[in-house]
C-alpha cells in the first residue's frame, strides 16, 4: 500500500533524497508560474533598495514545493535561512532564542506556523512589525522586561492549514501565496528532471505515466520515481518507460488515477458499509483503521478534487463517479437494460 505521511512523520531517507532533487534557483523551480514570478519580482526589488525582503506566508497542501521556495528566497536574497517548525517552539524562549541569533538579512523559516503557541505566537506579533522582543527577568515583585532590538530580517511562514492561523498573524505578513496542485505536464517535467538528476533512464511516456498517478504533488512524483527506479533496476535493465512504470506503479497498488489501496478503502466504506454516505469522519477513521486527521489532510483533499468524496454539514458523502469507480450503480440511477 503507497502511505502519504505528513512531513513531521516522513524519516530521514525520504528526506535526503528530496534535498538532492530540490531546486535551488527559481529557473529550476517548475509549476507555480505566478507565485514564482511574483516572488522573483519582490526579490529583485528588495535587492535594488538593499533591504530585507518583506515577511512572505506559503499556504497549501504537503509536498507542493513551500520549503522549496523559502530556500531559493534565501538564495536569491544571499541570506542565511534558519529553519524550525511551529510545534517545536513550545514557549516564548525557544523563539527568543532563534531571533536574537538571526542576523541582518536572515531567513526565518518557520514550517507549519499554524501550530505555534498562542504565547509563542504573540512574541512573533513584534518582532514582525517592529523588531524588537521584550524579554521578562525574574519573576514576581522582581521581575522586569528589557527590550531587544532585532536586525531585520523577513519571516517565511509555511501552512497547510491557513484558516487556522489567527487574524493578527495572517495580517503582519505583507504578502500571502497559495499553492495549487500541479497538473500532469508539470508533474512529468518534475519527474524528468529528478530521472536526470539520479541517472534514471527515462523516457518520457514513462514520466507521464508517474506523473499522472502522483496525486497534482512534486514530492509524491519523486516518492514513486525512487519506488519505480528501483523496480527498473531489478526488472527492467535500469530503463523506464511507460509499460515499465504501469508494472511498477501496480505492484505499488497505485491505479491509473492515483489512488492507492487506502483511497479505496475510504470510498468502498463509505459507498458497501454506509450505503453512500453521509457518515460522519471520525467513522470512516474507525472502520478503515487510520487517524482522522491523516484523512482529512492526507487523503481527503484529493478525493474531493477528484470528484470521488463531497463534504456536506452532515458528513461526507461518495460522488456517483466513486460508485462507478467501484464498479457499482450510482445511488438513484437504475442499471441500463441489456
Amino acid at each position: 500500500m503507497a502511505e502519504h505521511p505528513p512531513a513531521e512523520t516522513r524519516n530521514c531517507a525520504d528526506e535526503e533524497f528530496e534535498l538532492t532533487l530540490r531546486p535551488s534557483r527559481f529557473v529550476d523551480f517548475v509549476g507555480q508560474a505566478k507565485i514564482r514570478e511574483r516572488l522573483e519580482l519582490s526579490v529583485a526589488a528588495a535587492a535594488e533598495r538593499d533591504e530585507s525582503l518583506d515577511h512572505v506566508l506559503l499556504c497549501g497542501p504537503p509536498g507542493l514545493g513551500k520549503t522549496t521556495l523559502a530556500y531559493i528566497l534565501g538564495a536569491a536574497m544571499n541570506a542565511t535561512v534558519k529553519a524550525t517548525s511551529g510545534p517545536v517552539l513550545a514557549k516564548p524562549a525557544d523563539l527568543a532564542g532563534m531571533l536574537t541569533n538571526l542576523e541582518k538579512g536572515d531567513i526565518l523559516f518557520i514550517d507549519e506556523i499554524h501550530r505555534i503557541q498562542k504565547s509563542v505566537e504573540e512574541y512573533l506579533y513584534s518582532a514582525m512589525e517592529d523588531y524588537v522582543i521584550d524579554i521578562v527577568l525574574d519573576q514576581g515583585v522582581n521581575a522586569r522586561s528589557v527590550r531587544l532590538n532585532l536586525p531585520r530580517f523577513t519571516l517565511v511562514g509555511a501552512t497547510t492549514r491557513s484558516g487556522l492561523l489567527s487574524a493578527p498573524m495572517r495580517s503582519r505578513f505583507g504578502t500571502a501565496h497559495r499553492l495549487d496542485y500541479y497538473s500532469t505536464p508539470e508533474l512529468a517535467e518534475v519527474v524528468t528532471r529528478s530521472a536526470r538528476i539520479l541517472n534514471v533512464d527515462m523516457a518520457p511516456e514513462g514520466a507521464l505515466e508517474i506523473a499522472a498517478r502522483s496525486r497534482g504533488t512534486p514530492r509524491i512524483a519523486n516518492n514513486l520515481l525512487r519506488w519505480v527506479r528501483d523496480y527498473a533496476q531489478i526488472r527492467a535493465n535500469n530503463h523506464i518507460d511507460r509499460e515499465v512504470a504501469d508494472q511498477a506503479l501496480t505492484m505499488l497498488d497505485v491505479d491509473s488515477h492515483g489512488l492507492d489501496e487506502m483511497d479505496k478503502r475510504i470510498l468502498r466504506t463509505i459507498v458497501e458499509k454506509y450505503a453512500g454516505g453521509p457518515v460522519g469522519l471520525n467513522t470512516i477513521a474507525v472502520s478503515v483503521g487510520e487517524e482522522s486527521g491523516t484523512l482529512e489532510e492526507v487523503y481527503e483533499p484529493f478525493l474531493i478534487q477528484q470528484g470521488l468524496l463531497a463534504r456536506t454539514p452532515q458528513g461526507r458523502t461518495a460522488t456517483p463517479a466513486a460508485f462507478r469507480l467501484l464498479g457499482l450503480t450510482p445511488r438513484g440511477t437504475q442499471p441500463e437494460l441489456s
